[in-house]
């Protein structure tokens, strides 16, 4: 079996690749972002030709949330177009596809757990181009998993964890926002569970959820990661009109995951357990 990466250099990539090691996978490959472009399909479509992969995981995507709203024909030609290119080689080379999007499709205005039928109805442009990306692959090809995650976090690339003990430093007291409720998503757990998809080799296409177990707000979230590092800090916690952003983020995005455990028998831990063993390594 070969296995594409796009987006290899991503934190997701990097995570992909590091579980793959440990787990001893064969058949990876990924490309740099110059051969693996997924906005020159001329080029794209020569690493397909050399490679000849049986899936493609797209991690490829634009995820600066606020610039979007300022930056939104980029962010759409990279998560709208870029993702038609890797479905439409995706269908020529007869592979499948598992493409990963975001619980920001979503408009969270209701705290109920988000199922993958439920309406999504994003309110920024992130979310309205990841779900353009959606549709598109959609259309074009069949064989294809959509996973939407959220919050994802590493000892790979920056992410929330890191910008969290970053600040720290120096610091006596911090404000994070409380009233925006969600899941934290080790990066490395989503990792091993794409490539369980994979080596699956299940046929069950469609939408899935995946974050990690349970609930939290940023504060949360905040506070966790300063007591689990033995960080000594004050974290206050503010709401979202203390804190305005450029793009509006959904108040309550917490995800239902009885679909992707129930059909591929995964296992998923808490987000708490999760972030003590990244931490551990960081």
């Amino acid at each position: 079996m070969k296995i594409l990466i796009l987006g290899a250099s991503g934190q997701l990539g990097q995570c992909i690749k590091h579980v793959a090691q440990g787990r001893q996978v064969q058949g990876l490959f990924f490309p740099d972002r110059a051969s693996a472009n997924v906005l020159d399909p001329v080029r794209l479509k020569d690493l397909f030709n050399e490679i000849q992969p049986d899936y493609v995981v797209n991690c490829a995507a634009y995820t600066a949330v606020d610039k979007a709203e300022d930056d939104l024909n980029l962010c759409r030609t990279v998560n709208s177009d870029g993702a038609a290119h890797v479905a439409l080689l995706c269908k020529e080379f007869n592979c499948k596809l598992v493409h990963v999007s975001t619980d920001f499709v979503f408009k969270g205005d209701k705290p109920e757990l988000l199922k993958e039928d439920d309406v999504a109805d994003p309110i920024n442009a992130y979310g309205l181009t990841k779900l353009e990306g959606e549709h598109q692959i959609q259309s074009i090809l069949d064989r294809h998993y959509i996973i939407r995650t959220s919050w994802l976090y590493s000892e790979f690339a920056n992410n929330f964890v890191k910008t969290m003990l970053k600040l720290a430093n120096g610091r006596e007291q911090l404000s994070v926002i409380a009233d925006q409720i969600g899941t934290p998503t080790y990066a490395i757990d989503l990792a091993g569970a794409i490539l369980d998809i994979v080596q699956s080799e299940k046929t069950s296409y469609g939408v899935y959820h995946y974050s990690n177990e349970g609930v939290a707000s940023w504060y949360d979230f905040a506070v966790a990661v300063f007591e689990l590092s033995n960080t000594d800090i004050n974290v206050l916690p503010i709401g979202t009109k203390d804190y305005p952003t450029r793009a509006i983020r959904p108040k309550f995005s917490v995800m239902d995951k009885s679909k992707i455990k129930t059909t591929f028998g995964l296992h998923i831990p808490h987000w708490r357990a999760s972030l003590a063993r990244c931490l551990e390594k960081l």
